[in-house]
């Protein structure tokens, strides 16, 4: 399969993704290469929040933007009133979701995204469509002083601390929780 129709149909993928998930969505038919325009290669907005999306997919690793990619996305965006987001989709992942100032820059001034950055650091697709919420362990309180405060605060920093290492799933944690 040609790398221009894989990449169709990821973004037919995502449009359909954010349907399901209640946005207003389309893929913009005039993006990449078909028009002098630029052009965002999906819109969604939910009522409330209106994103201008660039979606890039590959089943290898790293995906690589070029600066005047970024550069008319973040243009559209502002003059649509639209937050920029870079929706990333490695092979047999689901698709992470970044500002694009929160992108590597290469010295020759293009972007790039790893998979084990897209897994860490990306908003994962239910956090982007608010279907739930990061919470980091330093936002449920306290550190690791082990001062032996409350216990249900201790409880919740140990079932997020056995889902970061991997000894539980996000779905058995968030039935603990």
């Amino acid at each position: 399969m040609s790398a221009n129709r894989k990449g169709d149909r990821r973004e037919r993928e995502l449009v359909n993704a954010l349907d399901d998930a209640g946005f207003a969505v389309m893929r913009a038919p005039a993006s990449g290469a078909a028009t002098e325009r630029e052009l965002p290669d999906v819109l969604a907005g939910d009522g409330e929040t209106f994103y201008a999306i660039e979606a890039k997919s590959s089943a290898g690793d790293p995906i690589y933007l070029t600066g005047e990619e970024v550069e008319a996305l973040l243009f559209f965006a502002r003059n649509f009133g639209a937050k920029a987001r870079i929706a990333v989709r490695f092979d047999r992942e689901d698709w992470y979701f970044f500002h694009p100032g929160d992108l590597y820059t290469t010295d020759a001034g293009s972007y790039r995204v790893k998979k084990e950055t897209a897994l860490a650091d990306g908003t994962d697709f239910p956090e982007f469509v608010g279907e739930t919420q990061k919470v980091t362990l330093g936002e449920i309180g306290g550190g690791d002083d082990g001062d032996g405060g409350d216990p249900e605060t201790e409880e919740r920093r140990e079932i997020l601390t056995a889902v970061r290492d991997g000894h539980m799933p996000v779905e058995d944690a968030l039935d603990v929780l």
